[in-house]
Parts: C-alpha cells; structure tokens; sequence
C-alpha cells in the first residue's frame, strides 16, 4: 500500500484533525473527519439513492470547507499515479 498524507485541516488544534491522505496504489482518497450528529446521519441515509442503512463497513464523515484545496490534492495525487 502506498499511503501519501497530503494535508491536514489548516485551523487544527492537533486533537480534532480532519486529514486526507492519497493512496496511490489503491486509487483512493482516505479521509479522516468528524462524525456527524445522529439527525444528520439519519439524513444522509434517508436521502441517499442506496438500499437502506450505511453498512458497518463505511462511514458518513463531516470535512470542513476550508479542506477543499487538501482534498483536491488528493484527488490530483491519485490522478497523478494512474497517468504513470
């Protein structure tokens, strides 16, 4: 696995940090961020066009706006290795 941290949130505190990080082999962008509030959940779920609940194996992550240049970045790091 080739995992390439990218950035982490500009205002972090260094305890409550969303990050995004590139895994070029995979062809992934991993996100680390903050889980959202039960309602929000509940949300997400009854508006998604998927067939019932989140599956133990995903997760719904709330990633601030000011995250959008790392999370570009990302995605430019995993474009950037399927071009190789």
């Amino acid at each position: 696995m080739s995992v390439e941290f990218i950035g982490i949130d500009p205002q972090t505190d260094r305890d409550h940090c969303p990050t995004a990080w590139a895994d070029t082999e995979a062809q992934e962008v991993l996100l680390q961020g903050w889980k959202p509030d039960s309602e929000t959940h509940a949300r997400c779920e009854a508006t998604s066009p998927a067939n019932g609940p989140v599956p133990p194996s995903e997760a719904i992550i709330r990633i601030p706006a000011r995250m959008i240049p790392v999370i570009r970045e990302a995605c430019d790091a995993v474009e950037r290795a399927q071009l190789r």
